[in-house]
């Protein structure tokens, strides 16, 4: 059976944090079974940033005598894991730039975003798989709007990185969004690797024909209850920084199944590593120290960025966290 959950964790992320936020608009008979809004108390605050610990993957990479980061991030995740542990947050006072995939967290850059989707071509649903994305959006309390504001494929990829609200892992506490805030709040230089119609050409495919293939694949998953269990597996694997399990992925992810899954792995890994790794290497050679935090899947393999790195030259190394 197709699983898109990891899909979901490459692709569009923080737009899926913008739409988790809109989960106040249902109806009030919807609302009933919502997930709560995440509204932490200034106590819970305050006591999750004394227990902090380091969650993830992060390596050092450097050469020509200068040093930079890796960091592998999680897209939806506890509230408890939004804070930096010691070794991240030493990393992030030695960064001088902040390299995300998309960063989201300026408000213009939001609004340019939306402009941007709303704008790309995609293919007409049909009127049952529409009903089903209605449904859907419905059920996990999202505006019905959405169904004409954004490509089906980007419906699907927001509703898919909501599938572990209801187990606490939220898109509000994603960590890529808690980088870009703390980097912010330290007049840290934020950049994107990356564009929004390059990430929507990897998710819908050439010509947008993949679109409602995703699309439909993705509400199985859904609807089936599937989701929700890889979503917690892969987020219990970046917690535990289990670097052995993440490798292993394609045997556990039930998303390789057919040559149309791995052409859409292909698409949202490999091809975007490829253009990541030289954006990274042009940050780099600028010379202000960079920590570039994407995805994890995107730094397994000999394809990912640690190993693609490494063949440009780099000394990669592995910053192993306290446990």
């Amino acid at each position: 059976m197709f699983l898109p959950a990891l899909r979901r964790h490459l692709a569009l992320l923080g737009l899926s944090v913008l739409f988790g936020a809109a989960a106040g608009s249902a109806s009030a008979a919807e609302a009933a079974a919502c997930p709560a809004i995440a509204a932490p108390t200034a106590q819970q605050t305050q006591l999750a940033e004394r227990q902090a610990r380091d969650r993830g993957f992060l390596w050092r990479i450097e050469r020509d005598g200068k040093r930079s980061w890796l960091f592998g991030t999680i897209h939806v995740a506890r509230f408890e894991w939004s804070f930096p542990g010691p070794q991240l947050a030493q990393t992030l006072k030695q960064a001088r730039v902040l390299a995300l995939e998309l960063d989201l967290s300026d408000p213009q850059a939001l609004a340019d975003a939306l402009q941007t989707a709303a704008a790309t071509g995609s293919p007409a649903l049909p009127p049952t798989l529409r009903a089903r994305l209605a449904r859907r959006l419905a059920a996990e309390c999202l505006p019905e709007s959405l169904l004409t504001l954004l490509p089906p494929a980007l419906q699907a990829a927001t509703l898919g990185a909501l599938a572990g609200r209801r187990d606490g892992l939220d898109p509000a506490w994603a960590i890529d969004s808690m980088l870009a805030a703390r980097a912010r709040a330290a007049a840290m230089r934020i950049v994107s690797l990356e564009t929004l119609a390059a990430q929507l050409d990897a998710l819908q495919g050439p010509r947008g024909e993949q679109s409602l293939r995703f699309v439909e694949r993705t509400l199985d998953s859904l609807d089936s209850g599937q989701a929700a269990p890889q979503v917690q597996r892969i987020a219990e694997v970046w917690a535990a920084g289990d670097l052995a399990a993440l490798e292993r992925w394609p045997d556990w992810c039930d998303c390789m199944n057919d040559a149309g899954d791995r052409a859409l792995m292909r698409r949202l890994l490999e091809d975007r590593n490829a253009a990541m790794v030289e954006r990274i290497d042009a940050l780099h050679r600028e010379g202000a120290p960079v920590l570039a935090a994407v995805g994890s899947l995107h730094m397994v393999g000999p394809q990912g960025l640690p190993a693609r790195l490494a063949a440009r030259g780099f000394r990669v190394e592995r910053v192993l966290f306290a446990r």
